[in-house]
């Protein structure tokens, strides 16, 4: 047996995993503390109605002989990809339906689509960043070189003359910062990426936090971005389908003459069954009006949260980026060790933060806050903030 030795290069422990560790002991010892949990990024609004009851729907239909379905096209159902074409096009974004693919959800995505490149191939990575994005290169051992993000550039790094790359990760709104890029930042990168003959990997799973109207919510906004640019999506945080899972890929067929959209069709055809006919039904009903009403209704709850952290912060004149495009928060810490300030969070306060270490060299000295929890608990721990002291 030989194995993957790649693994031996990853951290310990993936840092979501580490948090909820150190949280759990933490209510292991204190039984009766009222922990608020604003770490993990995962959502406590329930799924809007319009979705559920496209699912019970759904469910009722694969009851019946008539109208059961087995396995589904690889791609997505075109139902549900249709739909994701409009949406697209409100924004007056051009594709085509074969340029579309569903799957369960953005974290697979930013992953398997990596099986499509050589490991040889150089990977750019901007710091701090989310996780998956380095270990995955790092389970299949790729040469990973960093783009610093940090207060003096909004933590928005732009290429330089230097720049090489052949994979660049973006994602805007950032995880974990907050900041989000105008569409000079990311004409900068599109225009790198086609000079360098890059593929950028654009994560916008938070494109519908965005509140700036003049701040572009997909990629293919920028003139360019369709020859150069893979951008993957998700519902977990704007539909509240973290249990459910749901997400898609855009690959446009004028990269490299069609052959990555080719590509990946095999891939799925290969590795992947399809997401579930019910789940597909549910994101359908989240892409009508009455959907997209009642998520942006949702949605609205968490900015009303992140408004309300930045607001607290801004009153105990702690310096942080997002929380007004985003439904993250990121403060820079009260005595610069972000694990340090960890633990004093969690045992002189009872919030659950995540430290900024666990996002990269750059991310030391910061910390994450979420929006995604209830208006009350947010509060709850912004008080418990001011009486630290900090």
């Amino acid at each position: 047996m030989k194995l993957n030795e790649n693994y031996a290069n990853l951290k310990e422990s993936y840092l979501f995993a580490e948090v909820a560790q150190r949280a759990s002991a933490y209510a292991e010892r204190h039984p009766n503390a009222e922990i608020i949990k604003l770490g993990i990024g995962d959502v406590t609004l329930p799924i809007c109605t319009a979705a559920v009851e496209a699912g019970k729907r759904a469910a009722e239909e694969m009851g019946r002989a008539d109208s059961f379905r087995g396995y589904g096209p690889y791609e997505g159902y075109g139902f549900l990809r249709e739909k994701i074409v409009d949406y697209y096009a409100r924004r007056s974004v051009r594709l085509d339906l074969s340029e579309v693919f569903v799957s369960e959800g953005a974290k697979s995505d930013v992953s398997g689509i990596l099986d499509l490149f050589d490991n040889s191939a150089e990977v750019l990575v901007p710091d701090p960043v989310y996780p998956v994005y380095v270990d995955s290169n790092v389970m299949d051992g790729r040469r990973i070189s960093y783009v610093g993000g940090n207060e003096k550039n909004g933590f928005l790094p732009l290429p330089d003359k230097d720049t090489k790359a052949d994979i660049i990760y973006l994602c805007s709104p950032n995880n974990p910062t907050g900041a989000a890029y105008d569409r000079d930042g990311l004409k900068a990168w599109v225009d790198k990426a086609n000079e360098l003959g890059a593929v950028i990997l654009f994560d916008a799973a938070y494109e519908f936090f965005i509140s700036d109207e003049k701040l572009p919510h997909s990629i293919y906004e920028i003139d360019g971005a369709e020859k150069c640019a893979v951008e993957i999506c998700s519902l977990s945080k704007t539909a509240g389908f973290t249990g459910v899972r749901l997400g898609y890929m855009i690959i446009p067929k004028a990269i490299e003459g069609g052959k990555l959209n080719l590509m990946w069709l095999r891939r799925q055809s290969t590795k992947y069954n399809g997401a579930s006919y019910i789940i597909q039904r549910m994101a359908e009903a989240v892409f009508t009006d009455e959907g997209m009403r009642q998520i942006k209704a949702n949605v609205n709850v968490y900015k009303k949260n992140a408004a309300l952290m930045s607001d607290t912060l801004k009153e105990l004149g702690i310096p942080h980026t997002g929380g007004v495009n985003s439904p993250y928060i990121w403060l820079k810490c009260p005595g610069g060790d972000s694990w340090a300030f960890f633990d004093r969070l969690l045992n002189e306060a009872q919030i659950v933060g995540t430290p900024g270490a666990g996002f990269g060299e750059n991310g030391e000295g910061y910390f994450r806050l979420t929006a995604f929890n209830t208006y009350e608990n947010t509060s709850k721990a912004m008080q418990r903030l001011k009486n630290l002291k900090i």
